[in-house]
């Protein structure tokens, strides 16, 4: 994936703005693991253009995860069963 495609509201693949300190990141991560989905994940600690993206998208705030799909969909911090109930429906 390019770095052009990250910082969009319909990527290519999914992708994960997160941090690695954050439970919730933490949790989709391993949904995704365990489901066997790739994400390409973008450090929002360590990319500043990620974490401007983030803001944007959130109405100024850097709220993680923040997952946004080739649908054009995004969620923000979801829980596992959104998560889930996302991926039933595909």
């Amino acid at each position: 994936m390019t770095a052009s495609n990250l910082y969009t509201r319909q990527p290519t693949e999914i992708v994960m703005y997160s941090v690695d300190w954050c439970p919730d990141c933490k949790r989709a991560k391993f949904f995704f693991k365990r489901n066997n989905i790739n994400v390409v994940e973008v450090n929002v600690d360590n990319d500043e253009q990620g974490a401007a993206f983030v803001r944007e998208i959130n109405s100024g705030t850097r709220s993680v995860p923040t997952i946004i799909f080739p649908d054009g969909s995004i969620m923000v911090e979801p829980s596992t069963e959104e998560l889930a109930e996302k991926f039933s429906k595909s």
